[in-house]
């Protein structure tokens, strides 16, 4: 596998290198010399953890029901309101 050094200094890590060592998106990484003299790419520390939706479940309290909404969508007043 190959990539194109940028203007900036800039490379993209090919996705199978990145699936391989496991880093994605705000992955830190370290390059070091070996002994003989090759450049190695290093994870740095575990990569971050992805959230899913089953994390977020629950994180927006309590909101009303399923009849309180359908009674504010036909304009009717509830109890609460």
């Amino acid at each position: 596998m190959s990539t194109t050094v940028t203007s900036k200094g800039q490379v993209t890590i090919p996705k199978p290198v990145r699936d391989f060592l496991g880093i994605g998106p705000g992955s830190r990484v370290s390059f070091g010399r070996t002994e003989d003299g090759r450049v190695e790419l290093r994870p740095e520390g575990a990569a971050p953890k992805r959230r899913s939706l089953a994390d977020l479940r629950g994180h927006a309290g309590p909101g009303p029901s399923t009849e309180e909404i359908m009674a504010l969508t036909r304009g009717e007043v509830t109890d609460g309101a």
